[in-house]
């Protein structure tokens, strides 16, 4: 297990991460973890306009998922933050979509824990002082 702290002082620091993070990624699952406001959709945002993405990047509260096709790739951002119990994700087909070959970025992951495998890396931010820290965990290794 490898683990990176970043530093983030502002919201471009943020997107640059996201941009960083894209060089490393193809099809694993990533779990978001953070509070409200902590930073999670705009490191997804990073990330996507890193591959060529110009429309809006929200965050998917209400959907639960937006795809994106980008540069070739397919994108599930999914965020969890309303799911009262687990099995609601069934009804999204959440066993077939973690299963394509896609980059599957999942915000408020422990809302659906019980339905969701092991992820191969784990992204904290947290808020300090008007900034943010970016702990990455990668289980990859």
């Amino acid at each position: 297990m490898n683990v990176k702290e970043l530093l983030l002082p502002d919201e471009n620091a943020t997107l640059e991460a996201g941009a960083q993070l894209a060089d490393e990624l193809s099809q694993e699952l990533v779990f978001l973890h953070g509070d409200l406001g902590a930073g999670k959709t705009t490191l997804v945002r990073g990330l996507l306009r890193s591959w060529g993405h110009r429309g809006t990047v929200k965050s998917p509260t209400y959907t639960l998922v937006e795809p994106y096709e980008v540069a070739g790739r397919t994108i599930y951002h999914f965020d969890f933050y309303r799911i009262e119990d687990p099995a609601e994700l069934r009804y999204i087909g959440i066993d077939d979509l973690l299963s394509s070959d896609a980059l599957k970025l999942i915000e408020w992951p422990s809302r659906g824990a019980s339905v969701l495998p092991k992820p191969e890396l784990e992204i904290e931010l947290s808020i300090i002082d008007g900034g943010r820290v970016l702990n990455i965990t990668d289980h990859r290794a």
